[in-house]
């Protein structure tokens, strides 16, 4: 029976190419449609939202954090693809205990290549994931970040207000792109008004996911901080890293003109 090891180095069993894979993370779950696996995908999550019109023909299993368990035993997947961030770790144990899971876990580019070659070779389609992975690498090598150092900070949420820390693929991202992360915390913090005004970003950055800032935001926060200036931005390009990778560069590209000084 073939071995394979996700990137938590779990040791996932497969009799054979899977025909029922079930998806439990949004990024990847766009990648399987994007290796052509299309037809062998029964279940996604309610986030999952590309490719906007072959997910819709998919069956629901619930939120990334809040699955449906049940409606997943009725769907009888051979494998399940989940990542140690976006999953509850107790829901993915206990899935683990009837089927095979595969769990990434990604805080970096080389992590985000490394699942995308890792997840073709489990399902089969090691030759079109190594294409993806060599494009992408290839774009991100072009990109050209600005001279002086920008500082930002990267909004997630509001009500209470976190932000994107070092230790996280936006962190890295921003790195790419040459900006420099105000914050100094781990992971994603919470931050008061007071916390905000402190760190004084020149850059804020308000994410259209997990939280939808919209322009209806902007001025909320030229209130606390008049001197910065506050872009909405994409969070599917700073976050999602599967085969959405391959457009982030150009995305980035934009930005960095946007905002590096002159």
């Amino acid at each position: 029976m073939p071995v394979f090891y996700d990137q938590m180095n779990n040791a996932v069993n497969l009799p054979a190419a899977p025909r029922r894979i079930i998806s439990i993370v949004p990024s990847q779950t766009e990648l399987l449609f994007y290796l052509g696996l299309g037809e062998r995908i029964v279940g996604v999550t309610k986030f999952c939202i590309h490719p906007i019109e072959k997910v819709k023909q998919v069956a629901k299993i619930g939120g990334t954090k809040q699955l449906n368990i049940g409606a997943i035993h009725q769907l009888q997947p051979d494998l399940i693809v989940a990542n140690k961030e976006e999953n509850e770790q107790s829901q993915v144990e206990e899935l683990m205990k009837h089927y095979p899971v595969w769990v990434s876990d990604i805080t970096d580019l080389d992590g985000a290549l490394d699942m995308i070659t890792k997840v073709g070779e489990v399902t089969g389609k090691l030759t079109e994931a190594l294409s993806i992975s060599n494009k992408i690498s290839l774009q991100f090598q072009t990109l050209k970040s600005g001279g002086a150092k920008t500082r930002v900070t990267y909004f997630i949420w509001r009500k209470p207000y976190m932000v994107a820390g070092s230790g996280t693929f936006i962190n890295r991202m921003l790195q790419l792109c040459g900006f420099e992360n105000a914050i100094n915390a781990t992971r994603y913090p919470e931050l008061t008004i007071e916390a905000i005004k402190e760190v004084n970003p020149q850059v804020i950055l308000l994410s259209s996911e997990p939280y939808p800032f919209a322009k209806k935001h902007i001025d909320e926060f030229k209130k606390l901080l008049p001197d910065a200036k506050v872009v909405l931005v994409d969070g599917e390009m700073f976050s999602w890293y599967g085969s959405r990778l391959l457009h982030a560069p150009a995305y980035f590209k934009g930005l960095i003109d946007k905002l590096t000084p002159m």
